[in-house]
């Protein structure tokens, strides 16, 4: 995939990423990389603190998260959005392995250049989602219809729930 997209300082929070060029609805942009662990070994490190409101986790299948904090690439520092312009979509190995399962972001819609990218990082946590939380955890994308946090909200129990973002 040819680069059209370059990391710099954001509005919305710290780094983003920008398009230099313009980006079609539909077209894959990056590849969200890094290191894989195991939930289990996440879990035990320090890279995932819920009261950081800071992740570079990424829930890739029910074995493995992508930690982009150990050999991350450039999709680490797209930011949150509530009214993003990219999705985050999951490419699962045709074959079954689930290391080699993939997460690409694409673009929903038309994007200029000098546009800031965005998803929506659909963050549940197994914590209440506290008061305290939402703030540590709060959206700054400015969307007018802006949540004014990332963390989505949690599904009735006697639904079939998503499993736990990192």
């Amino acid at each position: 995939m040819p680069s059209k997209i370059v990391a710099r300082q954001s509005e919305i929070h710290g780094n983003g990423v920008f398009a230099t060029q313009a980006i079609r609805k539909g077209e894959r942009v990056v590849q969200y990389k890094g290191t894989l662990k195991t939930h289990a070994e996440v879990d035990a490190g320090d890279t995932g603190d819920v009261d950081s409101g800071h992740t570079f986790l990424f829930t890739l299948n029910d074995t493995y998260v992508i930690d982009a904090n150990e050999r991350g690439n450039i999709a680490r520092w797209i930011n949150h959005s509530c009214k993003p312009n990219c999705e985050a979509l999951l490419h699962e190995d045709e074959g079954g392995d689930p290391t080699k399962d993939r997460v690409f972001i694409e673009a929903i819609r038309d994007i200029e250049p000098g546009e800031e990218l965005s998803y929506n990082y659909g963050i549940t946590l197994a914590e209440k989602h506290t008061k305290a939380l939402k703030a540590v955890w709060a959206c700054r994308c400015g969307a007018k219809k802006c949540t004014g946090t990332m963390l989505q909200p949690k599904k009735d129990k006697k639904k079939a729930g998503k499993k736990k973002k990192k």
